[in-house]
């Protein structure tokens, strides 16, 4: 096996993405942070919106938020950050996909409840309790980036050595 087998389990053997300059891990690496960026607009955008504008609690805004920036999320680092093609695997990609953008949905919701609750009693303006709901909304979010990162690259998205899947 070579330096990129991440696992090996008996009788299949998983293997990081290819190699080729276009998917090299620092690509993976710039492209899934370029993937979270653009989710985090969507997510952020939304949290506001459905605060503000909307009026929820801001907790089932959070929810709101996390659920419509997962799809984008899933599709693009699927597609284009891990170069997979053809149909998704309900059990094996999308099912613990949705299970980590949800374990940084429960981290953010518990920093945004618990920062909501704390700003009633701050009296500050609906502008700053706005930046700050999203600070903790964010917060969640960025403590399990990595540890979502190294399980996508190693486990969600890797390649099986043998398998009739395309590299690209």
């Amino acid at each position: 096996m070579d330096a990129e087998t991440a696992l090996e389990a008996p009788g299949t053997a998983l293997t990081t993405p290819s190699t080729t300059p276009s998917t090299t891990l620092i690509t993976r690496l710039v492209r899934c942070l370029g993937v979270s960026v653009i989710t985090t607009i969507v997510s952020v955008t939304t949290l506001a919106a459905t605060t503000v504008g909307l009026g929820l609690e801001a907790w089932v805004a959070n929810v709101l938020a996390t659920a419509i920036a997962t799809v984008p999320s899933y599709h693009l680092n699927r597609r284009w950050t891990w170069g997979k093609q053809g149909a998704s695997d309900l059990w094996r990609e999308m099912l613990p996909f949705w299970v980590l953008s949800f374990s940084g949905l429960v981290l953010s919701t518990v920093a945004v409840a618990l920062t909501d609750s704390w700003l009633h009693g701050a009296h500050i303006g609906q502008p700053l309790r706005t930046l700050v709901i999203v600070t903790a909304h964010l917060s969640g979010f960025g403590i399990l980036w990595v540890a979502q990162f190294i399980l996508l690259e190693r486990v969600l998205f890797a390649r099986r050595v043998g398998s009739l899947e395309s590299p690209h």
